[in-house]
């Protein structure tokens, strides 16, 4: 039973019955990920039946008729392809992991016909990379889940990247991964007249917490030190901001306003790792997201990374991962 501070159930006063049915679309790519759709679609369930009629209408596309594969393994068969005459006042592109490198062409000109028609467009995980694919996000603030920020950047130097959750730039809708398409659909259920009590009646009978647009994706080792530690939280932030030319720990202490000793403390106790090991460890993560999702030279992986010279980072690399860079690159290229 509710408690006594849910939101109240929205009724006919609220606006609600002056809604006008918008039509959704989710464009399912091979290797989607099933999350990210379950978590945009279901607060679209919910939202009708809390209206009383399906004012939230939503389809499956696929690039055919056949069924899809979410990355998980799982199957699913389309309403319609991307053939059809079908029309949407929203497409939402649910990205595949890893991304795909060719065979994209019909998807980008299907997108660039979406557009052409006046739907808004929008990318979930992955999907932002193929609205950039399209020349769709030229001007537009976007994000995409953290591990393939770097692709994005590097490719697209006209696409604006944000670390947000969830970004509503004009007619351009992107989230990251995981469950965050639950925030950006929320936020979306909020925004007509009126309609701000069906968003949080959505939230309470999907048990989530509202997640501003604000909030930022964590990263890296940043997750496992729970919020309630502000200071350590900072630190970490200084280092995944300074990954081409590293501070050193003492310009980290001092800038936190502490002692060496005092931070050297709270890195064991927390991450049972000194702050330089930690450091270590945040620039070869990001090393080897570079490998992984980007083209970049061995070189050029270096200097972004502040390494001195290939022979060192590989060195560290191996030494980490037990396995050099070059050979790590293959490794992953060659499961895809």
């Amino acid at each position: 039973m509710p408690s006594s501070k849910s939101p109240p159930a929205p009724n006919s006063r609220d606006g609600l019955h002056d809604l006008r049915v918008t039509r959704y679309g989710f464009l399912l790519l091979e290797n989607f990920s099933l999350i990210a759709l379950s978590a945009a679609i279901d607060p679209l369930r919910i939202a009708n039946m809390v209206v009383g009629r399906r004012v939230y209408d939503y389809s499956l596309i696929g690039p055919g008729s056949e069924v899809v594969c979410s990355s998980d393994g799982i199957r699913v068969l389309p309403d319609v392809a991307m053939a059809d005459t079908s029309r949407f006042d929203v497409v939402f592109v649910v990205g595949p992991n890893p991304i795909p490198r060719r065979g994209i062409g019909a998807i980008v000109d299907w997108l660039r016909r979406q557009a052409g028609e006046g739907a808004a467009l929008g990318g979930l995980d992955t999907g932002s990379y193929f609205l950039a694919r399209a020349g769709l996000l030229n001007g537009y603030r976007c994000t995409i889940h953290w591990e393939d920020q770097d692709v994005i950047t590097e490719q697209f130097p006209k696409v604006t990247v944000s670390t947000r959750l969830f970004e509503i730039d004009r007619d351009r809708y992107t989230c990251s991964g995981g469950v965050a398409p639950l925030d950006l659909i929320v936020h979306l259920l909020a925004s007509p007249p009126g309609s701000q009590a069906l968003a949080a009646r959505v939230l309470e009978l999907l048990v989530a917490e509202p997640r501003s647009r604000d909030y930022r994706q964590q990263t890296s080792l940043r997750q496992y030190i729970g919020a309630e530690h502000a200071k350590l939280d900072e630190a970490l932030q200084l280092m995944e901001s300074n990954v081409e030319e590293p501070l050193s720990v003492p310009e980290i202490a001092t800038h936190l306003g502490v002692s060496q000793r005092q931070l050297q403390r709270w890195f064991l106790e927390r991450l049972g790792k000194s702050p330089a090991e930690a450091y270590l460890e945040i620039r070869l993560l990001r090393a080897r997201q570079l490998l992984y999702r980007t083209a970049t030279s061995l070189e050029e992986v270096c200097v972004r990374t502040g390494f001195i010279s290939t022979t060192h980072f590989s060195t560290r690399y191996k030494a980490h991962f037990q396995i050099s860079p070059m050979a790590d690159r293959r490794r992953y290229q060659n499961a895809l």
